[in-house]
């Protein structure tokens, strides 16, 4: 029986060196983890691939900087759907060469412009807290704030814009990746965490509408995964395994958890907002909805992991 499994590819895994941004290096990132991917195919699993876009977004607002005295600004709904549409082709040309040129195996990879759905009233929107862009000083911050933009002192490293990060309530297009999944597609779909989109009830009809904000990648990939009903959320990260105490003498890797378990951990505070703790809530969820395996590692652990020899799973209690 053919098993689905959803993996979620970090938006920094196209990037690996903070000196080598550009689009070559990225390409070449981009065929690395494919290969990890393309093993997954050849094994008999179904996959959706969603995957971050951090620092592309980054990159498209200093443009937008640069070039305000030239052209229009681009609104934060186009830049997500733009970095779905650029890094779903790359994910999608390099898996379909590594298939057929190194596998054999003519698999056709798809992607989906993706929207997800929030609650205009989450509280996030009260208080934005998800960075973007580049750092700045402060007076150049303060011009942004006379924009309308809220502005945060990040960790001494320089000021930086943010925005809201509200939860994910649905995938819109989770029917149509489910289609192209029951035709044997490989599918690139809620990049970036989707589209942020609500209902616009003024009117007669329901309209959905781009809003302000960013969706959190991993929470966003572990609710498609139990929207379809995928037998494996597989979030890829910077690391082999999750760690409590991590970066102390008392540090302990974890390769095997119960979901139990691993959300203690997350009250006593060993996972770090922004970094491995949204990882762990988006494998929790799962685990609890779907009774089904979430696993954590790395690209290049994604074999041995997969055959327990590596990566942290997460068990139902």
């Amino acid at each position: 029986m053919t098993k689905t499994a959803l993996v979620a590819v970090g938006g920094n895994s196209l990037i690996t060196h903070k000196d080598h941004p550009d689009v070559p290096h990225q390409w070449d990132a981009v065929r690395e983890t494919c290969r990890h991917l393309a093993d997954m195919v050849v094994a008999g699993w179904r996959l959706v691939i969603t995957h971050g876009n951090g620092p592309q977004v980054g990159y498209i607002l200093r443009r937008n900087e640069l070039a305000a005295h030239e052209v229009h600004t681009t609104p934060l709904d186009l830049i997500v759907a733009d970095t779905q549409g650029a890094i779903g082709y790359m994910l999608q040309q390099a898996l379909r060469n590594e298939l057929r040129q190194s596998r054999g195996q003519d698999t056709p990879v798809v992607s989906v412009v993706t929207q997800v759905l929030v609650d205009r009233n989450d509280p996030a929107f009260q208080n934005p807290s998800k960075p973007i862009g580049s750092f700045m000083t402060e007076e150049h911050a303060r011009s942004f704030e006379k924009e309308g933009w809220q502005v945060v002192e990040d960790a001494g490293r320089g000021w930086r814009r943010v925005v809201a990060s509200p939860r994910p309530l649905e995938v819109i297009e989770e029917g149509s990746v489910r289609a192209l999944l029951a035709a044997d597609n490989v599918v690139v779909a809620a990049g970036g965490g989707g589209i942020p989109v609500v209902y616009n009830t003024s009117g007669e009809l329901r309209q959905l509408q781009g809003i302000y904000a960013v969706i959190d990648k991993d929470l966003a990939s572990g609710l498609l995964a139990r929207q379809l009903g995928a037998d494996l959320l597989l979030i890829s990260t910077g690391v082999p395994q999750i760690a409590i105490n991590f970066n102390t003498p008392q540090q302990q890797n974890l390769s095997e958890v119960t979901v139990d378990t691993l959300e203690g951990y997350l009250r006593e505070g060993h996972f770090a907002p922004g970094s491995m703790k949204p990882k762990v809530e988006a494998a929790i969820a799962f685990v609890r909805a779907a009774g089904k395996p979430a696993l954590i590692t790395m690209p290049s652990e994604i074999g041995k992991a997969l055959a327990h020899e590596s990566g942290t799973w997460i068990m139902p209690a």
